[in-house]
């Protein structure tokens, strides 16, 4: 069974920068999707970015020039670099990895944007 854990989070000012780390634990096989979702408070779930077994990276219209998604496949890890950070970026960041052996969330890592 996978497990996931997100690192990286944490409290910054507007104009910032973090990366978030997700590494997976145990073996995987076949993966089909690795992304980024976050959730602000009140507010449901969202995607942020992804990238399928293709290698094609995605992202929401409010991240574009922003956010850069990439993946170490050797560590299974994938990171989430995150520019010029906003306000309306606060939430907790959750990533995801959908593989042949199932859907697999981690547990999430809190970003707060504040001046």
């Amino acid at each position: 069974q996978l497990q996931l854990r997100e690192s990286g989070g944490g409290s910054v000012q507007p104009g910032e920068s973090l990366r978030l780390s997700c590494t997976a634990s145990g073996s995987i096989f076949s993966v089909r999707f690795m992304g980024w979702y976050r959730q602000a408070p009140g507010k449901q779930r969202e995607l942020v970015a992804f990238v399928t077994s293709g290698g094609t990276a995605n992202y929401a219209e409010t991240v574009k020039g922003r956010f850069t998604i990439s993946r170490d496949n050797a560590k299974n890890t994938v990171f989430l670099q995150m520019n010029s950070l906003r306000p309306e970026d606060t939430a907790v960041y959750y990533c995801r990895f959908l593989e042949r052996a199932g859907n697999y969330w981690g547990q999430g890592t809190q970003v707060t944007v504040s001046s």
